[in-house]
C-alpha cells in the first residue's frame, strides 16, 4: 500500500471516529466504523461481532460480503474457534492464516474461506460489548495496521456507552434522573475518553508509521474537545436556567480549561451587559468564543490574546484578538470552523466579522442581548 493511499485510508478512519458522538443510532456508528476498519486496512472482509450476556455472538455486522455469500452460509458465527480466543482472553490476535490457530473451529457450510486475521475486543466500559474482524488482507497485517485497528475499537466502545446514555437522557422525565445521568457521564464517559486519549497517544508513540502516528495525534485533539463538549452538557444537566453561573464565569473556565496547555497569555475582560444575555444566548455566544480562542491558541503562534466584550444598541459585542502570525482571510477553510461561527452568529440575529494580517487576527461576534 503506497503510502498516499494510507493516509487516504487514515483520513476516512479518523473522519468517522470523530463522528462517532454525533450519531443518534448505535447500530449506525458501528456499521460505518466496521466499514472504514476495513476500507483504511484494505482487508477484504471485515465484521463487528456483538456479545450477548452469556458471552455469544448475538448480532454480527459486516462488510466485503456480497447478498450471494450470505445466502450460502447456513448458521451465522456464534463466537467459537478463533472468535472465541480473542473474546475469552480480551486481547488482540493477529494471523498470517486463521486456520494455523490451535483453537481454528473452521468455517460454517458456505462461508467463503478466509486466510490472515486480525481480531480486537471492543468494551464498553469494564464490558466486552464485542469483537472488531479482519480478514484476508493482501500480505498479511502490519503493525500499523494493529494499531489503528485498536484505536477504532476504544472508540467503538465509547459510541457504545455513549448511545446507551443518550438513550437514557431521551427518556428522562426527572431532576434525579438528570442528576444521576450527569454523575454518569462524568464519573463513566468522560473518564474512558482520558482513557481511551491516553492508549491513542501510546499507540502514537509506539507505531513507526509517521502519517498512522500524525492521524493518531489528531484523533487525540478531536477527543479533547469531544470532553469540553460533555463537560458542557454535564452543566446544562445539573443546573437550572435560573440557578446557571454567569457568562462571565463561565468565560473563566472557558479560558482556564482551553488556555492551560498552550503558552499563550490570555486576558479577559467583559461589559456587564454580557451577564444580561439570555441563557440560550449566552450559551451560543460561548460556543462561539470557544471556537475562536481555539483558533487564536492552536493556529495563531500568538503571545497574546485578548476577549473583550461591550453594549451597543441591544447587542453584545464580542472580540477575541490575537498577536499572532495572522492568515489570509479570503482562503479561509471549512475545517478553521469560521464558516460555522457565521451561520451560528446569523442564527442567533448577530454577525460574525473577521480582519487578519501579518500583525495578528481580530474575531468580532455581534449577538444580541435578548
Amino acid at each position: 500500500m503506497s503510502s498516499e493511499s494510507r493516509v487516504q485510508r487514515l483520513t476516512a478512519l479518523i473522519e468517522a471516529a470523530a463522528a462517532v458522538v454525533g450519531e443518534v443510532e448505535l447500530d449506525q456508528v458501528l456499521r460505518r466504523l466496521v466499514a472504514e476498519a476495513r476500507r483504511a486496512t484494505g482487508a477484504k472482509y471485515a465484521a463487528l461481532g456483538v456479545l450477548g450476556p452469556h458471552g455469544v455472538l448475538t448480532d454480527f455486522l459486516y462488510e466485503g460480503m456480497s447478498p450471494e455469500d450470505v445466502d450460502r452460509i447456513k448458521a451465522p458465527p456464534l463466537g467459537r474457534g478463533v472468535l472465541g480466543t480473542v473474546v475469552r482472553e480480551g486481547k488482540t490476535i493477529v494471523l498470517d492464516d486463521i486456520a494455523d490457530h490451535e483453537d481454528s473451529y473452521g468455517f460454517p457450510d458456505g462461508h467463503p474461506v478466509m486466510s490472515s486475521f486480525l481480531g480486537v475486543p471492543v468494551r464498553a466500559g469494564q464490558t466486552t460489548f464485542g469483537n472488531l474482524y479482519l480478514t484476508d488482507k493482501s500480505g498479511g497485517f502490519e503493525d500499523s495496521d494493529v494499531a489503528i485497528i485498536e484505536a477504532l475499537a476504544l472508540i467503538a466502545g465509547s459510541a457504545v456507552n455513549t448511545a446507551r446514555l443518550r438513550d437514557r437522557l431521551a427518556a428522562m422525565e426527572i431532576v434525579e434522573d438528570r442528576d444521576r445521568i450527569a454523575r454518569d457521564l462524568h464519573d463513566s464517559i468522560i473518564q474512558d475518553l482520558f482513557a481511551i486519549g491516553l492508549s491513542l497517544q501510546g499507540l502514537s508513540e509506539r507505531t513507526n508509521d509517521e502519517p498512522t502516528s500524525t492521524l493518531l495525534d489528531d484523533a487525540v485533539d478531536r477527543l479533547d474537545e469531544t470532553v469540553d463538549t460533555l463537560r458542557r452538557y454535564i452543566y446544562e444537566l445539573k443546573t437550572s436556567d435560573d440557578l446557571r453561573r454567569s457568562f462571565s464565569d463561565q468565560m473563566s473556565d472557558l479560558v482556564d480549561r482551553l488556555g492551560g496547555p498552550y503558552p499563550a497569555s490570555v486576558a479577559v475582560r467583559l461589559d456587564p451587559a454580557a451577564d444580561r444575555m439570555e441563557p440560550r444566548t449566552a450559551e451560543e455566544t460561548l460556543k462561539l468564543a470557544t471556537e475562536a480562542l481555539s483558533n487564536a491558541l492552536r493556529h495563531s503562534g500568538a503571545s497574546q490574546i485578548s476577549i473583550t466584550s461591550a453594549a451597543e444598541d441591544g447587542f453584545v459585542v464580542l472580540a477575541v484578538r490575537d498577536d499572532g502570525h495572522g492568515f489570509d482571510v479570503d482562503a479561509v477553510t471549512v475545517g478553521m470552523g469560521l464558516l460555522n461561527m457565521a451561520e451560528r452568529a446569523r442564527r442567533l440575529g448577530g454577525d460574525v466579522t473577521i480582519s487578519s494580517d501579518s500583525k495578528g487576527t481580530e474575531v468580532v461576534m455581534r449577538v444580541p442581548t435578548g
